[in-house]
């Protein structure tokens, strides 16, 4: 070759999202349609990643696993919808998903009163639905009330 370099070049796209912006599929969608603009014979594998946080979820679908949607309590107690994924077995869990901050309304911030309850039943709805393994990401929260929801006897004081 021209450049110097033989044989077949790879490159592996380990993208996270770009918070606010970009899930991690859309970035590694963007790298790779960059890289092969460049580069047309690239071989360029996708995988987007997440840190446990928010998006962890949606790089599990994309590497295969079914999304699954339950109704949970959010932070401050109202319903939403929130979602694990699940393959052969295995549930991948986000707490982000039913108590993370995208829950909280707009510029609200209730470090005091915000709850990690629906996170439990979201664990719950994925040992219901079959998981026998669960990834839990929890990034930097600390799941201090998602223990009732989930397993009462591992709840503290029981």
């Amino acid at each position: 070759m021209a450049d110097g370099v033989s044989g077949t070049r790879r490159v592996l796209v380990a993208a996270d999202k770009f918070k606010g912006s970009l899930t991690a599929v859309e970035v590694a969608e963007r790298v790779t349609a960059g890289l092969r603009r460049v580069v047309p014979d690239l071989e360029v594998e996708a995988l987007p990643v997440a840190d446990g946080g928010d998006g962890t979820v949606a790089a599990a679908v994309a590497a295969g696993f079914e999304r699954r949607e339950v109704r949970v309590a959010g932070p401050l107690g109202d319903e939403t919808t929130a979602a694990f994924a699940l393959r052969d077995g295995t549930a991948v869990v986000e707490m982000a998903e039913a108590s993370g901050l995208q829950r909280l309304p707009a510029g609200v911030f209730a470090p005091l009163t915000a709850s990690t309850y629906g996170s439990g039943e979201l664990l719950r709805a994925a040992l219901d639905a079959g998981a026998r393994t669960i990834v839990f990401g929890s990034a930097a929260a600390p799941p201090r009330t998602a223990a009732p929801a989930c397993c009462p006897r591992w709840a503290p004081g029981s």
